[in-house]
C-alpha cells in the first residue's frame, strides 16, 4: 500500500464521518426555550368591559377600562382609569373609580390609586355614600375595601374625616380606623 492510497483512506473516512456527524445533529431535536420574561406583558385589552358571574349566573362584580395591561408574574393586571362595580345582596351596587389600579392574582385583590372614589347611590338601608382617599385596596370575593391613608367620608348632612378605614359591602358598615372628626353640614 502505498501513501497515496493511505491519504485517499483517510480523506475517504474523515469524509463519511463529517457527513455522518452532519447527519445526526440535524436528525437531534431543537431546544426551544421556555424562559419567558415574567416582567413583560404577556396580554393587553383596550375598551375592555367584563363581567364577573357567581355560580347562579348573577353579576358578582363589572370592570370597565380603556385599557388593561396583563403580566404573568403574580397573574397581575394594571388597569387605567378603571371602574368597578361590585353588586352585592342590595340591587343597588357599589362603584370604585381612580386613575390607575393593579390586580394580583387574578382579580383577589384590586388596588387602587390616584384620585379614588367609592360611590354609593344608597338602598332602604344605607344613605348615600361618598368617599375620597388617595390608596384603597378591594377585594371583591369579600365584598371588603380597605386602606391606611386619610379618607373624607360625606354622607347627607355629614363629613367625616379619618385615617384608615374598612368597609363591608355586603352590609354597608364603614369602620373608621383612627382620628375620625366628623362635621354635621346642612343642606343649603
Amino acid at each position: 500500500m502505498t501513501y497515496k492510497n493511505i491519504f485517499i483512506s483517510f480523506l475517504m473516512t474523515l469524509t463519511i464521518g463529517l457527513a455522518a456527524w452532519t447527519a445526526l445533529l440535524s436528525l437531534r431535536p431543537q431546544r426551544i426555550s421556555t424562559h419567558q420574561n415574567t416582567s413583560l406583558p404577556d396580554a393587553f385589552m383596550e375598551d375592555v368591559i367584563s363581567i364577573v358571574m357567581d355560580k347562579e349566573g348573577n353579576p358578582k362584580m363589572q370592570i370597565v377600562t380603556p385599557r388593561m395591561i396583563h403580566y404573568v408574574e403574580n397573574d397581575t393586571t394594571q388597569l387605567i382609569t378603571p371602574k368597578l362595580t361590585l353588586y352585592r345582596k342590595s340591587p343597588i351596587p357599589w362603584q370604585v373609580t381612580s386613575k390607575f389600579a393593579k390586580a394580583t392574582q387574578g382579580t383577589e385583590n384590586v388596588n387602587f390609586w390616584d384620585d379614588v372614589l367609592i360611590r354609593h347611590p344608597g338602598d332602604e338601608n344605607n344613605p348615600v355614600t361618598v368617599i375620597k382617599t388617595p390608596t384603597l385596596t378591594v377585594h371583591p370575593n369579600k365584598n371588603i375595601a380597605e386602606t391606611n391613608d386619610f379618607i373624607t367620608l360625606i354622607q347627607p348632612n355629614l363629613e367625616v374625616n379619618a385615617t384608615g378605614m374598612r368597609a363591608d359591602m355586603n352590609t354597608g358598615d364603614i369602620k373608621l380606623m383612627s382620628r375620625a372628626r366628623g362635621a354635621y353640614v346642612p343642606n343649603s
